[in-house]
Parts: structure tokens; sequence; C-alpha cells
């Protein structure tokens, strides 16, 4: 049986991604090309420049993540490239429950970390088991387990504030 680690998978999944890109960036680079050479369209010239950007990314197996826009770049490729690696993302890495305090000492969360940082992803460490066990308990005895595991928040709660910071989005309470 094959099996794959969790960084062969993530690595794998990007890939696709940066295939399905580069196969929107060929469609639409001839088009615009032509465009921007022979009716001298500004917007057509400013999208190809983008485009003449992005596509050696992509072909070196790179993902578009990782360019440096400009901000009238960003709008372009924004408004006008519809690309699955413009989008954010975070990973998570399940480990075992003893070692859930202490994730920068396995060696595969230092490598998720290491690709995720190429990524400008973020990695959320979290123990399923450990997870499963706290959604059984009341708040005082989650908190005596979490103290025990060396944590000060759970997994899910980890995992909502990093959506909501990828979300950019804020809680706010009223009175």
């Amino acid at each position: 049986m094959l099996l794959l680690t969790h960084l062969q998978i993530l690595t794998q999944f990007n890939l696709e991604l940066i295939l399905a890109d580069l196969e929107s960036v060929n469609k639409r680079y001839a088009r615009v090309e032509k465009v921007a050479r022979t009716q001298k369209d500004k917007d057509s010239i400013a999208e190809f420049s983008v485009l003449q950007k992005i596509k050696p990314v992509l072909e070196d197996g790179k993902s578009a993540r990782t360019i440096d826009f400009t901000e009238e770049e960003q709008k372009i490729v924004k408004y006008n490239c519809s690309f699955w690696q413009q989008n954010q993302y975070f990973t998570f890495a399940n480990v075992d429950e003893d070692k859930v305090a202490n994730p920068d000492d396995i060696e595969y969360v230092k490598q998720i970390r290491e690709f995720a940082a190429t990524e400008n992803a973020e990695v959320v460490v979290i123990s399923a088991r450990a997870e499963e066990e706290i959604s059984e308990l009341d708040d005082e005895d989650k908190a005596l387990f979490l103290e025990d595991l060396g944590l000060t928040e759970s997994g899910v709660d980890k995992l909502t504030r990093a959506a909501y910071h990828l979300l950019g989005l804020g809680t706010y309470f009223t009175a």
C-alpha cells in the first residue's frame, strides 16, 4: 500500500492548482496579447504585462502567490484572472496528543512549516485525539485537560482564529 506523507499530499495538491492556473493563463495569454498588440488597448497591455510576469513562475512549478505584485497589478489579477492560487490558505498538521505542546520538535511539522512559508501560508498544529476528548468535557475540565497537555487553547480555537485571520474577520461584542 502506498502511504503518502502530509507534505507529499500538500505538495501534490499545490502542483494541481499551479497546473490549473497555468492552463488559465495559457488560454488568456494569446487572446490578451492579440488585443494588446493590435488595438493598443491600455487595459489589455497592462493585463498582458501581468500575464508575462505570472506565466514563467507557473511554468517553473511555483505558485502565483509567490509573486510580488504592485498594487495596480494586484487589481488586474483580482479582477481579470481567476487563479486558484491567488487565494490564501492555511493547513493543519495532526500530531500525537503527547507532542502537541511542542510541535516544533516534530520533523514533519518543520517540513510543513518550511513549505507553507514559501506559499505565505499559515500552519495550525492540532491533535485530533485530544480534540475528541476535549469536546466531551465541560469548561472546567477542559481547562485542566489543556493545562495537562501544556496548551493554552484548543485546536478548534486555533483553527477558528486562523480562519478569522485568513478571511480578515473580526469579532465585535455589543452591549
